[in-house]
Protein backbone atom coordinates (compact mmCIF):
# COMPACT_ATOMS: atom_id res chain seq x y z
CA UNK A 1 0.00 0.00 0.00
CA UNK A 2 3.17 2.57 0.67
CA UNK A 3 4.36 1.61 -2.05
CA UNK A 4 1.30 2.18 -4.73
CA UNK A 5 0.47 5.82 -2.66
CA UNK A 6 4.21 6.92 -3.21
CA UNK A 7 3.64 5.99 -7.00
CA UNK A 8 0.22 8.04 -6.85
CA UNK A 9 2.45 11.10 -5.22
CA UNK A 10 4.85 11.12 -7.89
CA UNK A 11 2.08 11.24 -10.48
CA UNK A 12 0.90 13.74 -8.78
CA UNK A 13 4.25 15.53 -8.93
CA UNK A 14 4.63 15.06 -12.22
CA UNK A 15 1.58 16.27 -13.73
CA UNK A 16 2.16 19.47 -11.61
CA UNK A 17 5.21 19.93 -13.00
CA UNK A 18 3.76 19.45 -16.46
CA UNK A 19 0.94 21.69 -15.68
CA UNK A 20 3.20 24.55 -14.91
CA UNK A 21 5.25 23.75 -18.08
CA UNK A 22 1.86 23.45 -20.38
CA UNK A 23 0.89 27.05 -18.80
CA UNK A 24 4.32 28.59 -20.25
CA UNK A 25 2.98 27.36 -23.26
CA UNK A 26 -0.86 28.44 -23.08
CA UNK A 27 0.76 31.88 -22.33
CA UNK A 28 2.67 32.22 -25.35
CA UNK A 29 -0.19 31.16 -27.35
CA UNK A 30 -2.24 33.42 -25.82
CA UNK A 31 -0.10 36.28 -27.06
CA UNK A 32 0.25 35.27 -30.21
CA UNK A 33 -3.63 34.66 -30.82
CA UNK A 34 -5.07 36.68 -34.04
CA UNK A 35 -6.81 38.56 -30.76
CA UNK A 36 -3.91 38.69 -27.84
CA UNK A 37 -4.87 38.21 -23.98
CA UNK A 38 -1.74 40.00 -22.81
CA UNK A 39 -3.56 40.27 -19.50
CA UNK A 40 -4.37 36.51 -19.40
CA UNK A 41 -0.56 35.87 -20.80
CA UNK A 42 0.86 37.79 -18.22
CA UNK A 43 -0.74 36.08 -15.28
CA UNK A 44 -0.10 32.45 -16.29
CA UNK A 45 3.48 33.49 -17.05
CA UNK A 46 4.26 35.35 -13.52
CA UNK A 47 2.83 32.18 -11.92
CA UNK A 48 5.28 30.13 -13.85
CA UNK A 49 7.95 32.76 -13.00
CA UNK A 50 7.39 31.82 -9.42
CA UNK A 51 6.87 28.03 -9.14
CA UNK A 52 9.38 25.85 -7.71
CA UNK A 53 8.94 23.04 -11.09
CA UNK A 54 9.65 26.27 -14.24
CA UNK A 55 11.27 29.10 -11.98
CA UNK A 56 14.49 28.05 -12.82
CA UNK A 57 13.73 27.04 -16.43
CA UNK A 58 15.44 29.66 -19.22
CA UNK A 59 12.18 28.75 -21.65
CA UNK A 60 9.83 30.25 -18.63
CA UNK A 61 11.91 33.51 -18.78
CA UNK A 62 12.62 34.01 -22.72
CA UNK A 63 8.41 32.92 -23.12
CA UNK A 64 7.93 36.42 -20.92
CA UNK A 65 10.01 38.06 -22.59
CA UNK A 66 8.46 36.94 -25.95
CA UNK A 67 5.22 38.14 -24.59
CA UNK A 68 6.60 42.02 -23.69
CA UNK A 69 8.24 41.65 -27.71
CA UNK A 70 5.03 40.74 -29.25
CA UNK A 71 3.21 43.80 -27.14
CA UNK A 72 6.20 45.67 -28.63
CA UNK A 73 6.02 44.12 -32.22
CA UNK A 74 2.51 44.72 -32.70
CA UNK A 75 2.71 48.88 -31.21
CA UNK A 76 5.77 49.40 -34.07
CA UNK A 77 3.62 47.81 -36.56
CA UNK A 78 0.82 50.61 -36.13
CA UNK A 79 3.73 52.80 -36.32
CA UNK A 80 4.78 51.27 -39.57
CA UNK A 81 1.16 51.22 -41.09
CA UNK A 82 0.71 55.08 -40.39
CA UNK A 83 -1.86 54.43 -36.99
CA UNK A 84 -0.81 55.77 -33.34
CA UNK A 85 0.54 53.34 -31.28
CA UNK A 86 0.03 52.94 -27.91
CA UNK A 87 3.05 54.48 -26.47
CA UNK A 88 2.34 54.42 -23.23
CA UNK A 89 1.77 50.16 -23.76
CA UNK A 90 5.26 49.92 -25.69
CA UNK A 91 7.25 51.39 -23.14
CA UNK A 92 5.65 49.11 -20.26
CA UNK A 93 6.39 46.19 -22.29
CA UNK A 94 9.82 47.36 -23.14
CA UNK A 95 10.64 47.96 -19.20
CA UNK A 96 9.57 44.68 -18.72
CA UNK A 97 12.09 43.08 -21.64
CA UNK A 98 15.18 43.47 -20.85
CA UNK A 99 15.10 42.02 -16.92
CA UNK A 100 13.18 38.74 -18.04
CA UNK A 101 16.03 38.38 -21.13
CA UNK A 102 18.91 38.36 -18.86
CA UNK A 103 17.57 36.42 -16.45
CA UNK A 104 16.94 34.00 -18.82
CA UNK A 105 20.24 34.44 -20.48
CA UNK A 106 21.78 33.31 -17.15
CA UNK A 107 19.92 30.42 -16.88
CA UNK A 108 21.01 29.57 -20.76
CA UNK A 109 24.05 29.91 -20.37
CA UNK A 110 24.43 27.34 -16.94
CA UNK A 111 26.42 23.99 -17.67
CA UNK A 112 23.98 20.81 -18.00
CA UNK A 113 24.30 17.77 -15.81
CA UNK A 114 27.80 17.06 -18.10
CA UNK A 115 29.16 20.33 -17.44
CA UNK A 116 28.45 21.52 -20.94
CA UNK A 117 27.27 24.95 -21.99
CA UNK A 118 24.58 25.12 -25.29
CA UNK A 119 22.25 27.77 -24.86
CA UNK A 120 19.30 27.17 -26.53
CA UNK A 121 17.69 30.95 -26.10
CA UNK A 122 20.56 33.62 -26.64
CA UNK A 123 20.67 33.67 -30.03
CA UNK A 124 17.11 34.73 -30.20
CA UNK A 125 17.28 37.03 -27.73
CA UNK A 126 19.96 39.13 -29.03
CA UNK A 127 18.15 39.15 -32.27
CA UNK A 128 14.90 40.47 -30.39
CA UNK A 129 16.93 42.63 -28.27
CA UNK A 130 18.78 44.03 -31.22
CA UNK A 131 15.82 44.71 -33.13
CA UNK A 132 13.96 46.41 -29.85
CA UNK A 133 16.85 48.48 -28.73
CA UNK A 134 16.12 51.89 -30.70
CA UNK A 135 12.83 52.45 -28.34
CA UNK A 136 14.59 52.29 -25.90
CA UNK A 137 15.77 55.46 -26.52
CA UNK A 138 12.55 56.31 -27.76
CA UNK A 139 11.34 55.79 -24.41
CA UNK A 140 13.98 58.48 -22.60
CA UNK A 141 12.80 61.30 -25.16
CA UNK A 142 9.26 60.75 -24.83
CA UNK A 143 9.33 60.71 -20.89
CA UNK A 144 11.85 63.14 -20.94
CA UNK A 145 9.82 65.36 -22.60
CA UNK A 146 6.92 64.63 -20.29
CA UNK A 147 9.44 66.19 -17.79
CA UNK A 148 9.11 62.41 -16.02
CA UNK A 149 13.18 62.92 -15.92
CA UNK A 150 13.02 59.02 -13.55
CA UNK A 151 11.65 57.53 -16.12
CA UNK A 152 13.69 58.77 -18.88
CA UNK A 153 17.07 58.51 -17.14
CA UNK A 154 15.73 54.08 -16.40
CA UNK A 155 15.22 54.04 -20.43
CA UNK A 156 18.60 55.65 -21.43
CA UNK A 157 20.33 54.07 -18.46
CA UNK A 158 18.64 50.68 -20.22
CA UNK A 159 19.93 51.43 -23.49
CA UNK A 160 23.28 51.67 -22.40
CA UNK A 161 23.33 48.66 -20.20
CA UNK A 162 21.87 46.58 -23.09
CA UNK A 163 24.36 47.89 -25.26
CA UNK A 164 26.83 46.58 -22.79
CA UNK A 165 25.64 43.36 -21.73
CA UNK A 166 27.24 40.14 -22.09
CA UNK A 167 24.00 38.74 -23.66
CA UNK A 168 24.33 41.50 -26.66
CA UNK A 169 28.28 41.19 -26.34
CA UNK A 170 27.63 37.33 -27.16
CA UNK A 171 29.48 35.86 -30.51
CA UNK A 172 31.83 38.85 -30.61
CA UNK A 173 35.70 38.34 -30.84
CA UNK A 174 37.76 39.15 -27.92
CA UNK A 175 39.80 41.86 -28.47
CA UNK A 176 38.23 43.21 -31.59
CA UNK A 177 37.07 46.76 -31.10
CA UNK A 178 33.71 47.73 -31.85
CA UNK A 179 32.87 50.74 -32.94
CA UNK A 180 30.52 53.18 -30.72
CA UNK A 181 27.59 54.02 -32.14
CA UNK A 182 25.89 57.43 -32.25
CA UNK A 183 23.17 56.18 -30.55
CA UNK A 184 25.00 55.11 -27.73
CA UNK A 185 26.84 58.44 -27.79
CA UNK A 186 23.10 60.04 -27.09
CA UNK A 187 21.82 57.88 -24.76
CA UNK A 188 25.12 58.74 -22.00
CA UNK A 189 24.53 62.36 -22.82
CA UNK A 190 21.06 62.54 -22.22
CA UNK A 191 21.06 59.76 -19.38
CA UNK A 192 23.30 62.50 -17.65
CA UNK A 193 20.97 65.00 -18.78
CA UNK A 194 17.68 63.52 -16.86
CA UNK A 195 20.13 62.74 -13.78
CA UNK A 196 20.88 66.33 -13.25
CA UNK A 197 17.12 66.48 -12.59
CA UNK A 198 16.63 63.35 -10.39
CA UNK A 199 17.83 64.87 -6.92
CA UNK A 200 19.60 61.92 -6.42
CA UNK A 201 23.42 63.01 -6.27
CA UNK A 202 25.18 58.95 -6.72
CA UNK A 203 23.09 58.74 -9.77
CA UNK A 204 23.86 61.78 -11.28
CA UNK A 205 27.79 61.75 -10.48
CA UNK A 206 27.73 58.21 -12.01
CA UNK A 207 25.48 59.14 -14.75
CA UNK A 208 28.05 62.03 -15.93
CA UNK A 209 31.23 60.38 -15.57
CA UNK A 210 30.27 57.57 -17.79
CA UNK A 211 29.13 60.41 -20.13
CA UNK A 212 32.01 62.44 -19.61
CA UNK A 213 33.98 59.62 -21.61
CA UNK A 214 32.33 60.40 -24.52
CA UNK A 215 33.21 63.74 -26.70
CA UNK A 216 29.72 64.62 -27.47
CA UNK A 217 29.10 67.72 -25.55
CA UNK A 218 31.80 66.71 -23.40
CA UNK A 219 32.24 70.38 -21.81
CA UNK A 220 28.82 70.60 -20.48
CA UNK A 221 28.65 67.41 -19.08
CA UNK A 222 32.00 68.12 -16.95
CA UNK A 223 29.96 71.64 -15.98
CA UNK A 224 27.18 69.45 -15.01
CA UNK A 225 29.52 67.31 -12.62
CA UNK A 226 31.51 69.67 -11.76
CA UNK A 227 28.30 71.08 -10.26
CA UNK A 228 26.99 67.84 -8.64
CA UNK A 229 30.12 67.97 -6.80
CA UNK A 230 29.93 71.70 -5.58
CA UNK A 231 26.37 70.74 -4.41
CA UNK A 232 27.55 67.82 -1.75
CA UNK A 233 30.57 70.32 -0.74
CA UNK A 234 32.81 67.54 -2.24
CA UNK A 235 35.96 70.33 -2.76
CA UNK A 236 38.48 67.84 -4.03
CA UNK A 237 36.05 66.32 -6.75
CA UNK A 238 34.78 70.03 -7.52
CA UNK A 239 38.31 71.05 -8.08
CA UNK A 240 39.53 67.77 -9.81
CA UNK A 241 36.96 67.87 -12.05
CA UNK A 242 37.02 72.05 -12.94
CA UNK A 243 40.97 70.93 -13.62
CA UNK A 244 40.05 68.01 -16.26
CA UNK A 245 37.11 70.14 -17.69
CA UNK A 246 40.04 72.97 -18.09
CA UNK A 247 42.66 71.11 -19.26
CA UNK A 248 40.12 69.66 -22.13
CA UNK A 249 38.46 73.35 -23.18
CA UNK A 250 40.79 75.45 -21.97
CA UNK A 251 39.43 78.40 -23.81
CA UNK A 252 35.75 77.49 -21.32
CA UNK A 253 34.99 80.58 -19.14
CA UNK A 254 33.74 78.15 -16.69
CA UNK A 255 36.11 76.00 -15.93
CA UNK A 256 38.73 78.83 -16.02
CA UNK A 257 36.86 81.41 -13.68
CA UNK A 258 35.59 78.55 -11.11
CA UNK A 259 40.01 77.06 -10.80
CA UNK A 260 40.86 80.97 -10.45
CA UNK A 261 38.03 81.49 -7.64
CA UNK A 262 39.04 78.18 -5.90
CA UNK A 263 42.93 79.37 -6.08
CA UNK A 264 41.75 82.98 -5.00
CA UNK A 265 40.06 81.54 -1.93
CA UNK A 266 42.59 79.18 -0.77
CA UNK A 267 45.28 81.61 -1.06
CA UNK A 268 47.62 80.07 -4.14
CA UNK A 269 47.73 83.27 -5.87
CA UNK A 270 50.42 82.49 -7.99
CA UNK A 271 48.51 79.21 -9.32
CA UNK A 272 46.09 81.69 -10.34
CA UNK A 273 47.87 84.35 -11.48
CA UNK A 274 49.54 81.28 -13.60
CA UNK A 275 46.12 80.04 -15.06
CA UNK A 276 45.27 84.21 -15.75
CA UNK A 277 48.52 84.06 -17.95
CA UNK A 278 47.93 81.02 -19.81
CA UNK A 279 43.97 82.52 -20.45
CA UNK A 280 45.64 86.08 -21.71
CA UNK A 281 48.43 83.63 -23.96
CA UNK A 282 45.19 81.51 -25.82
CA UNK A 283 42.69 84.70 -25.33
CA UNK A 284 44.60 88.39 -25.47
CA UNK A 285 41.35 89.92 -26.16
CA UNK A 286 39.70 89.18 -22.95
CA UNK A 287 39.51 92.18 -21.37
CA UNK A 288 37.99 90.20 -18.35
CA UNK A 289 41.19 87.94 -17.82
CA UNK A 290 43.25 91.24 -17.62
CA UNK A 291 40.90 92.61 -14.92
CA UNK A 292 40.90 89.79 -12.90
CA UNK A 293 44.42 89.67 -13.04
CA UNK A 294 43.97 92.76 -11.55
CA UNK A 295 42.30 92.55 -9.14
CA UNK A 296 44.41 89.56 -7.57
CA UNK A 297 47.92 91.75 -7.77
CA UNK A 298 46.06 94.29 -5.69
CA UNK A 299 44.49 92.43 -2.85
CA UNK A 300 46.78 88.60 -3.35
CA UNK A 301 49.78 90.23 -3.49
CA UNK A 302 49.93 93.96 -3.03
CA UNK A 303 51.02 94.71 -5.70
CA UNK A 304 49.83 98.11 -7.26
CA UNK A 305 52.04 98.51 -10.05
CA UNK A 306 51.59 95.54 -11.48
CA UNK A 307 47.52 95.67 -10.65
CA UNK A 308 47.74 98.97 -12.56
CA UNK A 309 49.20 97.96 -15.49
CA UNK A 310 46.76 95.12 -16.31
CA UNK A 311 43.33 97.26 -15.14
CA UNK A 312 44.99 99.71 -17.83
CA UNK A 313 44.92 96.52 -20.45
CA UNK A 314 41.43 95.87 -19.22
CA UNK A 315 40.40 98.81 -20.44
CA UNK A 316 42.11 99.11 -23.46
CA UNK A 317 40.59 96.51 -24.31
CA UNK A 318 36.79 96.95 -22.89
CA UNK A 319 36.75 100.89 -21.86
CA UNK A 320 32.66 100.45 -21.71
CA UNK A 321 33.40 98.12 -18.02
CA UNK A 322 31.96 100.27 -15.45
CA UNK A 323 33.62 97.85 -12.75
CA UNK A 324 36.96 97.64 -14.85
CA UNK A 325 36.78 101.57 -14.34
CA UNK A 326 36.45 101.56 -10.89
CA UNK A 327 38.87 99.14 -10.00
CA UNK A 328 41.62 101.14 -11.61
CA UNK A 329 40.19 104.22 -9.95
CA UNK A 330 40.44 102.71 -6.67
CA UNK A 331 44.19 101.80 -7.07
CA UNK A 332 44.80 105.76 -7.30
CA UNK A 333 42.61 106.38 -4.80
CA UNK A 334 43.61 104.18 -2.01
CA UNK A 335 46.74 105.63 -2.87
CA UNK A 336 45.97 109.29 -2.58
CA UNK A 337 43.65 108.32 1.00
CA UNK A 338 47.42 107.19 2.42
CA UNK A 339 49.46 109.79 1.23
CA UNK A 340 46.80 112.73 2.55
CA UNK A 341 47.24 110.25 5.83
CA UNK A 342 51.31 111.23 5.18
CA UNK A 343 49.98 114.72 4.80
CA UNK A 344 48.01 114.97 8.31
CA UNK A 345 50.55 113.30 10.61
CA UNK A 346 52.84 116.64 9.59
CA UNK A 347 53.36 119.68 11.50
CA UNK A 348 55.17 122.13 9.35
CA UNK A 349 52.38 123.64 7.10
CA UNK A 350 55.17 123.77 3.88
CA UNK A 351 55.56 120.35 4.30
CA UNK A 352 51.96 119.56 5.46
CA UNK A 353 50.96 121.07 1.54
CA UNK A 354 53.74 119.23 -0.83
CA UNK A 355 52.66 116.04 0.83
CA UNK A 356 48.83 116.99 0.27
CA UNK A 357 49.66 118.02 -3.23
CA UNK A 358 51.17 114.71 -3.71
CA UNK A 359 47.64 113.08 -2.27
CA UNK A 360 45.75 115.40 -4.45
CA UNK A 361 47.98 114.85 -7.83
CA UNK A 362 46.28 110.76 -7.21
CA UNK A 363 42.70 111.89 -6.52
CA UNK A 364 42.80 113.37 -9.89
CA UNK A 365 44.25 110.66 -11.31
CA UNK A 366 41.15 108.10 -10.16
CA UNK A 367 38.73 111.22 -10.91
CA UNK A 368 37.84 110.51 -14.86
CA UNK A 369 37.72 106.51 -14.19
CA UNK A 370 34.85 106.82 -11.21
CA UNK A 371 33.28 109.43 -13.12
CA UNK A 372 33.12 106.84 -15.95
CA UNK A 373 32.10 104.40 -13.74
CA UNK A 374 29.47 106.38 -12.62
CA UNK A 375 28.19 107.28 -16.33
CA UNK A 376 28.12 103.41 -17.05
CA UNK A 377 26.52 101.96 -13.80
CA UNK A 378 25.15 104.63 -11.57
CA UNK A 379 24.48 102.53 -8.82
CA UNK A 380 27.55 101.25 -7.78
CA UNK A 381 27.65 103.02 -4.49
CA UNK A 382 31.33 102.46 -3.93
CA UNK A 383 31.92 104.34 -6.78
CA UNK A 384 29.57 107.24 -5.70
CA UNK A 385 31.42 106.90 -2.14
CA UNK A 386 34.91 107.32 -3.49
CA UNK A 387 33.79 110.54 -6.12
CA UNK A 388 32.43 111.97 -2.74
CA UNK A 389 35.81 111.89 -1.46
CA UNK A 390 37.56 112.79 -4.35
CA UNK A 391 35.15 116.32 -5.05
CA UNK A 392 35.87 116.99 -1.08
CA UNK A 393 39.43 116.89 -1.19
CA UNK A 394 39.98 118.98 -4.82
CA UNK A 395 37.17 121.52 -3.51
CA UNK A 396 35.34 120.89 -5.95
CA UNK A 397 32.40 122.03 -4.20
CA UNK A 398 29.15 122.44 -6.85
CA UNK A 399 30.18 118.79 -8.33
CA UNK A 400 30.20 117.71 -4.44
CA UNK A 401 26.46 118.73 -3.82
CA UNK A 402 25.71 116.68 -6.80
CA UNK A 403 27.12 113.45 -6.12
CA UNK A 404 25.52 113.93 -1.81
CA UNK A 405 22.09 115.10 -3.97
CA UNK A 406 22.40 112.10 -6.19
CA UNK A 407 23.57 109.46 -3.12
CA UNK A 408 20.53 110.82 -0.71
CA UNK A 409 17.88 110.36 -4.05
CA UNK A 410 18.92 106.90 -3.79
Amino acid sequence: MKKLFLTLGLCIAVSVAFGQKKAVAEALRLAKDAKPNFGEARTKIKAALANEETKNDPKTWYTAGQIESIVIDGEITKQVLGKQPDEATMYAALENLYPYFIKAYELDNLPNEKGKVKPKYTKDMKAILRADLPYYINGGIYFFEKQDFKKAYAFFDDYIEISDSKLMKEGEKEGVEVPVDSSYIYANYYAALASSQLNDHNIAIAAMKRAAKQEYNQYEVFQYLAEEYRNIADTVNFEATLGQGHALFPKDPYFLFNLINIYIQTGRNEKAIDYINTAITNDPANANLYDVAGRIYESGFKNLEKAEEYFIKAIERDSENAETQSNLGRIYFNQGVNQLDVANSIQDTKKYNEEKAKANELFKKALPYFEKSLELSPDISETKVALRSIYYNLNMGDKLSEIEKLMENN
